[in-house]
């Protein structure tokens, strides 16, 4: 198996190291992955100035890896059309710092690489353990073998990704897998105002989270119970039972 990973949180994150890891079991590993911090960059991509992609010594490991100038749905794009010479079985995408739960996954770049995989024809994966503080990742690497494995033998629909949120605590202290449905993420106070030593004004984007009520089923409510969530995501977003309602507005240009 031919494994072709990348993250948000940077090439020298801890998460993605732990996860090559794991992998390496798997098959042959190539790491093309952001050269710093780019989480929350969406499926953006890097149109109007070069991309440059350096082979670098990934950690102690002897992986073909690169670290690239440009965003997460970047490094697939170019690590799948130009830098990885062998054709990919997998792509996996993490393990993220921090959740990507319910709608959040519209700004996340973990989970945008995974869907830049899938959109390019392979079967994807995005990973995240669910909290920033203290974090293990040895179940969450431990887990995305199993994950391949069971890909590698039950290939994904097309145009088809899996989201994957790991409790941070113990092995035995997780209570189940649950293959879920995106939950709802809100949040208030979302900009906090400052004043620059000009005395003008400027904003860090924040926030708390709204305890929206999210019911059993989807992966807020798994994570939140000490469960593993697996949701599959399809990224078509074509809202189709509404399609012949529209149509009977008839709209027309005037």
């Amino acid at each position: 198996m031919k494994i072709l990973i990348t993250n948000d949180d940077g090439i020298y994150a801890e998460g993605i190291y732990k996860l090559a890891c794991s992998l390496k079991r798997m098959g042959n590993i190539y790491v093309v992955a952001p050269d710093r911090q780019r989480s929350a960059t969406g499926h953006a991509i890097t149109m109007h100035e070069p991309l440059r992609a350096e082979k670098i010594k990934f950690f102690d490991k002897d992986f073909d890896a690169w670290a690239v100038s440009g965003t997460p749905t970047d490094c697939v794009k170019l690590a799948i059309e130009a830098l990885v010479k062998e054709k990919i079985d997998i792509v996996f995408s993490g393990i993220n710092k921090g959740p990507n739960l319910g709608t959040d996954v519209l700004y996340s770049g973990t989970v945008s690489a995974a869907i830049e995989g899938a959109i390019l024809g392979y079967p994807a994966v995005a990973v995240s353990l669910a909290d920033f503080k203290n974090v293990n990742y040895d179940v969450a690497a431990e887990f995305c073998c199993i994950v391949a494995d069971i890909i590698s033998k039950n290939p994904l629909p097309p145009d088809t990704l899996l989201n994957i949120n790991i409790p941070n605590c113990k092995k035995e202290n997780i209570k189940g897998v649950d293959v879920t449905t995106l939950g709802v993420r809100k949040y208030k106070n979302s900009f906090i105002e400052r004043i620059d030593p000009r005395g003008q004004s400027y904003y860090w984007l924040g926030g708390e989270v709204i305890d929206e009520k999210n019911n059993e089923g989807t992966d807020i409510y798994s994570i939140k119970n000490n469960c593993i969530s697996i949701t599959p995501i399809h990224f078509d977003l074509t809202k189709f039972d509404l399609i012949e309602q529209v149509k009977k507005w008839n709209i027309q240009i005037k």
